[in-house]
């Protein structure tokens, strides 16, 4: 059997139903594999950048390594952003990228770099096969590797030479995960710290959606009765209108639910990742912590850990339960829940207008929304309306690109989101400057045959940055642009594109949109 078909059979057994990517000379043999699968279909896009986007966004709504494919050079290093973001929000991902062979690497020729070196810092592992029978452990580690807490991105280098070899070698049976718990002495201590406690503040992050733990911290919460705030995120572990539902924190600004962690006594920090903000940011006063997680905990000053319990989160929760935790009912002082209502715009005030604002149009969507809404936010000024005013039904329904906050995850993350979740509702809510970064992944999806929606925040300029001039300097410069005609360049793609004038007409589109389950729809708005 050819390398490259052992390849196939080894993603066969791995599970994998999806390909992102572009093919290039160097994965030839590769493709030729691929076109002989009966499990796996490959997706040929317009760009790297959207396959690796599109393997992440695929990864985190099915919980399963999403995958991509590129040639050498410039095909790989297109890569790259997409895979950075994937590792850095903890996105399973794995990218398969062709080489020269090796036995040309010692010369400088066509397109050659060091993949592996390029992509070491932004990946959990990037390895390149030196001989075809490596094939199934590297690839069955890789998987493994991706999935594992905290999970992430792997590289895999296919040289040119390697994929056309015979070989003999068969995939290697997939084995599950191991779940550890915390020790029972462990568990026994953070009770004894949490029954002390007079005011404890929990803290949950996305981990607790990676591990499928939803349930178990929602039951955690509601014996302890206390306050609770959520990560970017992890939007949606809690409903909307829950009584201890205190929404998101990580804002550099107007972060209001950080007056509730400087009166809390303790704080219960459930799953999650100092990617998303660091302690410094968030526990200025150095309240002490109970961490709760997969991984331990990381060093940091004001992260003061007093026990860590490190466990699979769906394990674990349920074992600390039965150390007769007491409830502890309380609110921060000053009517802060309400105060946070009021200023993220998480309810709509009476009576106000119909123009086009941000907060108008999350608030619409979120009327619009069913219970399998999935909405996808680039990153812009827009992402923090998002965060603190969007409130979706369940988790894991907001996917943010919050570790490394790349712009253009949207529309190609919106692709990948459809392909995980066919059935599911889909909006991504992109800013001019985002969406034509990879605008050109429309043709991809309309020869796919999805449907989903785009919010397009048509405003010329980058905001967030204008805004940041505008704070630091008192005025901006370099940060605007023109635009195309967006309602002709979404036709010429075949996708129906609307423009509402105010909110009225935007909310009644997008019902129209909702409606549309054959159509990819783009509403283009101009905010005031």
């Amino acid at each position: 059997m050819k390398a490259s078909d052992v390849v196939v059979s080894c993603l066969e057994n791995e599970g994998v139903e999806y390909i992102f990517g572009i093919i290039g000379k160097e994965v030839l043999d590769l493709a030729h594999s691929l076109s002989a699968s009966e499990k796996i279909k490959y997706i040929p896009v317009r760009h790297e950048q959207g396959a690796a986007f599109m393997a992440d966004v695929y990864g985190r709504i099915s919980g399963k390594p999403g995958v991509c494919m590129a040639t050498l050079g410039p095909g790989a290093t297109n890569l790259l952003t997409g895979i950075a973001s994937a590792n850095l929000d903890y996105s399973p991902v794995i990218a398969l990228i062709g080489q020269t062979g090796l036995d040309k690497q010692h010369k400088h020729v066509h397109q050659y770099i060091d993949i592996e070196k390029v992509f070491e810092p932004v990946t959990k592992w990037s390895v390149q096969i030196k001989a075809a029978n490596m094939i199934p452990e590297i690839i069955r580690k890789s998987f493994r590797i991706a999935s594992e807490e905290k999970p992430g991105a792997v590289v895999i280098q296919i040289p040119e030479n390697i994929a056309m070899e015979n070989v003999t070698t068969k995939p290697i049976a997939v084995s599950s995960l191991p779940k550890s718990v915390p020790a029972a002495e462990a568990l026994k201590l953070a009770a004894q710290l949490l029954n002390q406690s007079l005011r404890p503040f929990i803290l949950v992050g996305n981990e607790v959606i990676r591990q499928e733990a939803v349930k178990e911290v929602q039951t955690f919460i509601e014996n302890l009765g206390s306050p609770v705030a959520q990560s970017f995120m992890a939007k949606g572990i809690l409903p909307k209108a829950h009584p201890q539902n205190f929404y998101t924190f990580g804002f550099n600004q107007k972060d209001y639910v950080l007056k509730g962690f400087e009166e809390a006594d303790l704080l219960i920090v459930i799953g999650f990742d100092i990617r998303e903000k660091l302690p410094s940011e968030w526990n200025m006063k150095k309240v002490p912590v109970i961490h709760i997680s997969a991984s331990a905990a990381d060093v940091d000053e004001c992260y003061p850990v007093k026990v860590e319990l490190v466990g699979n989160l769906k394990e674990s929760l349920p074992l600390f339960l039965k150390n007769e935790i007491k409830p502890k009912h309380w609110l921060p002082a000053g009517d802060l829940k309400n105060r946070i209502v009021e200023s993220y715009s998480i309810v709509e005030k009476v009576g106000d207008d119909s123009s086009l604002t941000i907060e108008h149009i999350l608030q619409a969507i979120e009327r619009a929304q069913t219970e399998d809404t999935i909405v996808i936010s680039d990153v812009g000024s827009h992402k923090i309306s998002v965060a603190r005013t969007y409130q979706p039904k369940h988790a894991n329904q907001l996917i943010i690109s919050n570790g490394f906050a790349s712009m253009g995850i949207s529309i190609p993350g919106a692709i990948g989101a459809k392909v995980a979740a066919p059935e599911k509702t889909v909006i991504c809510i992109t800013g001019d400057g985002g969406a034509l970064m990879n605008f050109s992944e429309l043709e991809t999806a309309k020869r796919l045959g999805l449907s989903f929606i785009i919010i397009l925040l048509d405003n010329s300029m980058l905001k967030l940055e204008v805004d940041m001039m505008k704070r630091k300097f008192a005025n901006s410069f370099g940060v605007t642009f023109t635009n195309p005609d967006f309602i002709q360049l979404a036709a010429s793609y075949g996708v129906k594109a609307m423009k509402p004038t105010n909110t009225i007409e935007f909310e009644a589109m997008l019902t129209e949109a909702i409606k549309l389950k054959n159509e990819i729809v783009l509403l283009d708005t101009r905010l005031i």
